[in-house]
């Protein structure tokens, strides 16, 4: 599912009546990583209902513009009362964060958990990592060495 987005200003945008914001990168001569977990992630199953519970993980390097956490928080919990697909859902935040912030590197990972006997992680990764952190120490991969049979 696609949400309805509009441009309320140039750092802003208006998405499931929330407000995502950005604020400008205050070091943006020197690349560097954000990594931000979101433990409490919620929508619905698209199917049956029941809510969908998540660990949202956001990885991104950025350019101009960086996420201002309270809105970020709002906008996903804008999701909770949507019936979305894990896929869909995480490819809606990375694209809409892309969007907002024209990051150099982004990384969003939906770690949703067992229903059903099924464990679905989705990650979404747009763009380049730098060299110069391509040696800095990666939550998700470190989430990955815990699952059996990665």
């Amino acid at each position: 599912m696609t949400a309805k987005t509009k441009a309320k200003s140039k750092s802003q945008t208006v998405l499931n009546n929330s407000v995502l914001e950005r604020f400008p990168n205050p070091s943006s001569s020197l690349p560097y990583l954000i990594d931000i977990k979101c433990p409490e992630f919620t929508c619905l199953c698209p199917k049956t209902g029941q809510p969908d519970f998540a660990v949202i993980r956001l990885r991104y390097v950025p350019l101009d513009f960086c996420v201002e956490l309270k809105s970020l928080k709002l906008y996903l919990w804008s999701f909770r009362d949507r019936g979305c697909f894990h896929e869909a859902v995480t490819h809606e935040i990375a694209h809409t964060l892309a969007t907002l912030l024209n990051p150099t590197y982004l990384r969003v990972v939906g770690d949703f958990n067992i229903r059903g006997g099924v464990h679905t992680a989705v990650r979404v990764s747009l763009g380049q990592l730098p060299d110069t952190l391509k040696c800095e120490p990666d939550p998700e991969y470190q989430w990955v060495q815990r699952v059996p049979g990665f």
